[in-house]
């Protein structure tokens, strides 16, 4: 992610509703964990910063504005998550964008990579649940909350996207399951679409005429952008009566 993305990623508040709270952000690392641990940061949260690779995750802490705690996870090894659940102590918000997509034809598909794909997406956010919630701040007048990331290839299934569509769709159906589970803390999904991200900044010279294609067909008539992101996990973190919910940010593009 450029720069230029990550500073206009920020919730442009003018008060800071995450003053003095704690917000957990697995994979912290990644292009779009980073922009929401830039946002929460100067939103004045104090932030953990959890995910598999730590020189990525001190990369994220040095850019931020507020203090920051780098704690390695694995989602695929649940002794880990219990670790990063000792690491945190009593926390307000939790948000994960954690993915190890398993896609191609399903003649090729490896039982391994199937396995990963659901630790990401469906058994880590079970067991984060599971060794976090009881630490959850319950008290305070947003409470507490997890805020997962789903996908839009839940809802528009394609080929060689199988096993995506699959866990994506599993989440959704979890975070309702989980929001009876461990009430009173909330438990919502944001389900990206197509987003500016910088992920396909592998492209290369092909981005700008994918990202033009994705935005003449959906009706949003665009495509994403990390502050898109920011405000519908910001809504999620901070709104009291939303919980078992899936936040559709995609400009429309499951029902293009």
């Amino acid at each position: 992610m450029t720069d230029s993305a990550l500073s206009s990623s920020p919730l442009p508040l003018a008060s800071r509703p995450l003053a003095s709270r704690r917000v957990v952000v697995v994979g912290a690392g990644s292009h779009t964990g980073r922009a929401l641990a830039h946002a929460a940061s100067a939103a004045g949260a104090e932030l953990v910063l959890a995910g598999p690779d730590p020189r990525k995750l001190e990369w994220t802490a040095g850019e931020l504005s507020g203090p920051a705690k780098v704690v390695p996870v694995d989602l695929t090894d649940e002794a880990s998550i219990a670790a990063l659940a000792a690491a945190t102590g009593r926390f307000d918000h939790l948000v994960s964008t954690a993915a190890l997509p398993a896609n191609g034809p399903l003649a090729e598909l490896e039982l391994a990579d199937i396995h990963r794909a659901f630790a990401a997406k469906v058994y880590g956010p079970l067991l984060l649940a599971k060794h976090l919630a009881p630490q959850a701040a319950t008290d305070t007048p947003d409470g507490a909350s997890f805020t997962f990331f789903s996908g839009v290839a839940a809802w528009r299934p394609a080929p060689a996207r199988t096993v995506m569509a699959t866990t994506n769709g599993a989440l959704a159906f979890l975070v309702q399951a989980l929001a009876v589970e461990i009430a009173p803390v909330r438990v919502n999904a944001v389900s990206p679409g197509i987003v500016d991200t910088g992920a396909w900044d592998r492209m290369g010279a092909d981005k700008a005429a994918f990202l033009h294609s994705v935005a003449t067909r959906n009706p949003a008539r665009r495509t994403g952008t990390t502050e898109d992101l920011t405000r519908a996990v910001h809504f999620a973190m901070t709104s009291p009566f939303v919980t078992g919910t899936v936040l559709h940010v995609d400009g429309g593009g499951r029902l293009a």
